[in-house]
């Protein structure tokens, strides 16, 4: 039987002993986020030496009580693709958790891909094989099924076991230092800021458009986000990215222009269209330093074969190792190397030492 809930914060108090006592704590937490620009924490799975317990922070649970059982100076945190329960918990822990111990991490150092699901990788290490159906369900709805319940207590059942067993396995590997190395980068702070003037980041094949129009696209997705933040709303809600888009190709300079593109929601413009307007004038005649050439989006034939010869060198390195390649670098650092990049900027730690030298071999010939 799955544990009930814990909603008080006495109930709270009684099991936090028991739960700062061994040097790791496994957790998992479920949330919604559909609705909402900021995560709305629904539950924290927690499983220490002996129990499993489920805390409901949507019932009256001290805020600061849960930050105090999470964050148990010197108690290592086992996760499974850490970084979003990391940022889905600052509201409560106010700085990321550290120590960590990330599965996914983990394993990727052994050879599984950079992705792998907790439940494949339960299934893998642990032979256990983990009910499926709930992935998607409405967390913030309450009660919690039994069947919700059992769901959620697996997500952490074989965390602390499964940590050991691929610790052992990297040590044997002689890939410990690997792994403490990238999970140090998790609990990096700035990893987590969110910066409205870098939120153009998140627009596919901006770097093709000419510099006018990205200037216009990013002030726009500048005052998307800060607008998403301040209201709580999916980025979006607030303004599409096709909008977005057409708003900055046909740089409008009315309202009544912005309401007459076929992609604006009824209403949209005399709602914001002013804010929109402010946002492009604040750019007007801004400088063009750091936007992306659009001849930059696409590389000549020299770029593309030296990104196909890197490839190829990063490949046999990963093979050379048991890993899958873009554990060991992504096409995007290529990319970034083939243009220029220095080697030591784009590549540090582990992968500078086992990737390196081959790469430099490539970059040597041109």
């Amino acid at each position: 039987m799955s544990p009930l809930p814990i909603t008080t914060d006495a109930a709270l108090a009684a099991v936090a002993p028991a739960l700062a006592a061994g040097p790791r704590l496994a957790l998992d937490t479920e949330f919604m986020r559909e609705r909402t620009y900021y995560a709305e924490l629904a539950l924290v799975q927690l499983a220490g030496r002996e129990d499993i317990v489920l805390v409901d922070p949507l019932a009256r649970i001290d805020p600061a009580a849960l930050a105090a059982v999470l964050a148990v100076p010197g108690q290592v945190k086992v996760l499974h693709a850490a970084r979003q329960d990391i940022e889905v918990l600052l509201p409560v822990t106010g700085a990321p958790l550290a120590p960590v111990f990330d599965t996914q991490v983990a394993a990727g150092l052994l050879g599984y891909p950079p992705q792998v699901g907790y439940g494949e990788l339960v299934l893998k290490e642990m032979g256990q094989a983990l009910e499926k159906g709930h992935a998607r369900t409405d967390w913030t709805r309450r009660p919690l099924s039994a069947a919700q319940l059992a769901y959620a207590a697996d997500d952490v059942r074989w965390l602390l076991p499964m940590a050991m067993q691929l610790e052992g396995k990297l040590g044997a590997a002689g890939r410990l230092e690997w792994l403490a190395e990238d999970l140090a980068k998790i609990a990096d702070a700035r990893l987590y800021r969110v910066d409205p003037a870098d939120a153009w980041q998140r627009l596919k094949g901006i770097e093709s458009l000419p510099v006018d129009e990205q200037l216009r696209l990013r002030a726009l997705a500048a005052w998307r986000e800060t607008r998403a933040m301040r209201r709580n709303l999916p980025r979006g809600w607030v303004l599409t990215d096709d909008a977005a888009r057409a708003i900055a190709r046909r740089a409008p300079q009315s309202v009544a222009a912005i309401r007459a593109l076929e992609v604006m929601p009824p209403g949209a413009a005399d709602k914001m269209g002013e804010e929109m307007l402010g946002a492009l004038e604040a750019i007007r005649g801004a400088s063009s330093d750091g936007v992306l050439q659009r001849q930059d989006a696409r590389p000549d034939p020299a770029e593309r074969e030296l990104t196909r010869r890197l490839g190829e060198r990063l490949r046999e390195v990963a093979t050379s190792l048991s890993l899958a390649p873009e554990v060991v670098a992504t096409q995007r650092d290529l990319r970034q190397l083939a243009r220029g990049e220095p080697l030591q900027t784009v590549l540090t730690g582990w992968r500078l030492s086992t990737l390196g030298q081959a790469l430099a071999v490539e970059l040597a010939r041109g």
